[in-house]
């Protein structure tokens, strides 16, 4: 019995890298817990807030926001004692933006909690191009060989990555046609400007009600409840194909894992209550709560399919 206690004593200890300050799972968390992300009003800072609200009490400590600069989260992150106080919540640029452009961290740095939720995008074109589905627009692009023109925000953006994985799978030649940012992208899309465009379904669903654009699929790899009816590009003319926008909450390297474990527990708890779900989706996103290794596993596929894709692309980081 002495040492089966002894025993499991020793996996709930943890060491932080600043020296020897013992981590006992067992006394966590005995202060407060800090939520590190992007900006204010951004959506990693209303996953966040929403998450910090939600497990204080189950927690026992207050967890507090953090607001920095999207830019500085992984260099603070990859500096940061691995004691469970200080968290992280970022989005897929976090990990794909390291394939783009030399990134003051490196995605090791931290270890992963649990997915947060997901965002779907939506193939969308003006309703002037003559197509009503996926496979008519594969049709019509191939018989038009670098005539048509897709409209995109910054390079190296899911939107953007989600329309070369179009393009590639499919086998045809569509054009980049840049913009300085995804609402005058859209923007030329509702006036013509491009034909068609791949964007979050939040912001076309009021062109689309209004008749100007056209939805053809979403490109989750189910079907999403925020466009209801709407058939994924996979199933409606693209076998296989898939791209959304996630969230994900990480703790830095080493932390201990009973202290994952355990943040992990609470957090999933959370995001699993029905009226938590409808309020996600109230603000257009998906819940999208995961073990560890079910977020670890979705940025190992997420890094090796847009790697690929920025490769064969040749696309560059504005």
């Amino acid at each position: 019995m002495f040492r089966s206690r002894f025993a499991v004593r020793q996996l709930l200890i943890g060491l932080t890298i600043s020296g020897m300050t013992v981590v006992s799972a067992q006394d966590y968390p005995s202060k407060s817990i800090h939520i590190i992300t992007g900006t204010v009003g951004g959506g990693s800072d209303f996953d966040a807030r929403q998450i910090a609200q939600g497990i204080t009490g189950s927690l026992g400590q207050p967890v507090i926001v953090d607001n920095r600069p999207p830019i500085l989260v992984g260099e603070i992150g990859s500096k940061t004692p691995p004691d469970g106080y200080t968290l992280f919540i970022t989005g897929t640029s976090f990990w794909v933006g390291p394939l783009l452009r030399k990134a003051p961290y490196d995605v090791a740095d931290f270890s992963p909690i649990s997915l947060i939720e997901m965002t779907p995008n939506v193939v969308t074109v003006h309703r002037s191009l003559p197509v009503k589905n996926i496979k008519g627009l594969i049709t019509l692009a191939k018989a038009r060989p670098g005539q048509l023109n897709y409209s995109t925000g910054s390079a190296g953006s899911t939107t953007h990555l989600a329309v070369e994985l179009f393009k590639s799978m499919a086998g045809v030649n569509i054009v980049k046609v840049p913009y300085k940012g995804t609402g005058p992208a859209l923007a030329a899309l509702v006036s013509g400007e491009v034909e068609l465009t791949i964007v979050d379904v939040g912001l076309v669903a009021p062109h689309v009600k209004s008749g100007k654009l056209v939805a053809l699929a979403v490109t989750s790899a189910q079907p999403s409840a925020l466009a209801p009816g709407l058939p994924t590009v996979s199933a409606s003319g693209l076998p296989g194909y898939e791209s959304a926008g996630r969230t994900g909450i990480w703790a830095p390297a080493k932390t201990p894992r009973a202290i994952i474990n355990r943040t992990n527990q609470e957090i999933v708890r959370f995001l699993n209550r029905s009226e938590v779900k409808e309020r996600f989706l109230n603000a257009g996103v998906e819940i999208v709560a995961s073990s560890p290794e079910e977020f670890a596993e979705t940025v190992k596929v997420d890094m090796a399919k847009w790697g690929k894709v920025i490769k064969d692309a040749n696309i560059k980081a504005d």
